[in-house]
């Protein structure tokens, strides 16, 4: 019996999506051969790619608007250097909000100097820092929408000067944004589009170079999008299984429709945690996650017997981060709601028992 996947990442998919990709794994499109077989120069896997990239823009809405989407590798750990080496001529700034944030300041600092905007990291980044200022002499000003650690999201986005750039790896294709607010989209496609193995990045090309250095081709934005990203050879599985997932997003109704159902979980799950005196949310209420639900219990005695709970529920991946502790609920676009209920229904008959 399939499981109830609260997993952080590598993350649930879509059911039909996962058939689809496994009978491509045996023969793709009638050819005889395994998608992981044949040549990614090939035409049957070139059209994969297109596919792919049209459906991103589309999605985001941001076709004909000058912007290009990227299947790289190397994670979005990998961008966190990448973003640094194409646009950081001299000064950058971060608004830090969790481990992600901190590990990109990190790599940032390589090139330049960088300013720490504003942080959460006095309160265990469980909140969102408000009422800051970006200055306009920065190169650009980097952030992080969805922090899946601490279970917190960015829920209004500053007004800048400077390019805007933004780590989304956790609620990507999750909500409704302007898109066209931010000149460098990034995500990890392991959260909310496919499986691991690739990196989305989504650029508007006018903001490349500008910078002095050389850049090495492999880090090169402008030269994965000449060669269509395929300057080495591309994880086609991951890239493959992201194509259907999408297509699968936008058959349902596309963001929009998404979103309806993302805030009725994290609704339910977040009704739970309020009124049930057994849990209690570790972030701030006007900045929880509708992806990551991060809560612990008010009494660490009840453990043992609620981690016997949802697991004969058939629940997986609910342990919370080591930073955080107790629980997290990873709610990405394909757990149903139902899955929802079943752990609204575990902890309700927690409250009964204790």
């Amino acid at each position: 019996m399939k499981k109830h996947n609260f997993s952080a990442g590598p993350c649930i998919l879509p059911n039909e999506v996962m058939l689809k990709a496994s009978e491509a794994v045996l023969d793709f499109n009638g050819m005889g051969l395994s998608l992981i077989e044949i040549s990614h120069r090939s035409k049957e896997f070139v059209a994969v790619m297109e596919q792919a990239q049209s459906l991103v823009l589309e999605l985001l809405g941001l076709e004909n608007k000058g912007y290009k989407a990227l299947f790289l590798q190397g994670g979005a750990s990998t961008e966190f250097l990448m973003v640094a080496y194409n646009l950081m001529e001299k000064k950058s700034g971060y608004l830090n909000t969790g481990t992600w944030s901190d590990k990109a300041i990190k790599e940032a600092k390589l090139f330049g100097d960088v300013s720490e905007i504003a942080s959460s990291k006095d309160r265990n980044f469980s909140y969102i820092p408000k009422g800051y200022a970006v200055p306009s002499d920065l190169d650009y000003f980097h952030l992080t929408s969805n922090n899946t650690i601490f279970g917190t999201q960015v829920k209004d986005f500053p007004k800048v000067d400077v390019p805007l750039i933004c780590d989304m790896s956790s609620d990507i294709f999750s909500r409704q944004l302007d898109f066209s607010q931010f000149d460098l989209i990034y995500a990890g496609a392991q959260k909310n589009m496919g499986p691991a193995g690739t990196t989305l990045v989504v650029i508007k090309e006018d903001i490349l170079g500008k910078v002095s250095r050389k850049i090495p081709s492999m880090l090169d934005y402008k030269v994965h999008i000449a060669k269509d990203s395929m300057f080495n050879t591309p994880p086609v599985f991951a890239v493959y299984v992201s194509m259907l997932t999408l297509q699968w997003l936008k058959d349902l109704g596309g963001i929009a429709a998404i979103e309806e159902i993302n805030e009725k979980k994290a609704r339910l799950i977040y009704s739970e945690i309020d009124l049930n005196p057994i849990f209690k949310g570790y972030a701030a209420k006007g900045d929880r996650s509708s992806m990551n639900a991060t809560f612990t219990l008010t009494d660490e005695s009840l453990k043992d017997t609620f981690d016997t709970l949802w697991k004969e529920a058939g629940i997986s991946g609910l342990n919370g981060h080591r930073s955080v502790g107790g629980y997290r609920a990873s709610m990405y676009n394909a757990l149903s709601l139902e899955s929802v209920g079943v752990l609204v229904d575990v902890m309700s008959e927690l409250e009964r028992k204790g």
